[in-house]
């Protein structure tokens, strides 16, 4: 019985163990939604195999910056994820512009984009320039 019991015990640690081990691999994977200023987010910050529509040019990359209203995209150029927070280097579609953020998963469904230097981001809504704010907050819609 001692046995069995002790058997079962180790068992159980070596489980939570390996499901310690196992790494997160959906947080910072999908498409998120901002829907105040229409915009999105297309991420794979772990395989960056994400090619953004009509920039092939920029090959494979963890993702890019989009918006329901304007054809542009701000290309995600490097993502690297730390448990719930991914630090980012994000260029505009011609390359003149760049930017640090971070993208913080906030537990509950939301995360929060935050500028950190460089460029601001901006999309042209109504043939004019809308500038995002250096914190936006988005939501998975699923």
């Amino acid at each position: 019985m001692r046995t069995k019991l002790f058997l079962i015990t180790i068992l159980g640690l070596l489980c939570l163990t390996a499901n310690a081990a196992v790494k997160d691999s959906t947080t910072f994977k999908g498409r998120i939604d901002n829907d105040e200023y229409q915009v999105y987010i297309v991420m794979d910050f772990y395989k960056k195999n994400i090619v953004c529509p009509r920039q092939e040019v920029f090959g494979e990359n963890p993702g890019y910056f989009g918006a329901k209203r304007d054809t542009r995209k701000w290309i995600i150029e490097d993502a690297d994820v730390n448990k719930n927070t991914a630090k980012l280097v994000i260029i505009n579609d011609y390359g003149s512009e760049d930017l640090d953020a971070k993208l913080t998963y906030n537990g509950d469904g939301t995360y929060t984009l935050e500028r950190l230097s460089g460029s601001v981001i901006k999309i042209v809504v109504n043939r004019e320039w809308v500038k995002i704010p250096k914190k936006l907050v988005f939501k998975r819609k699923e």
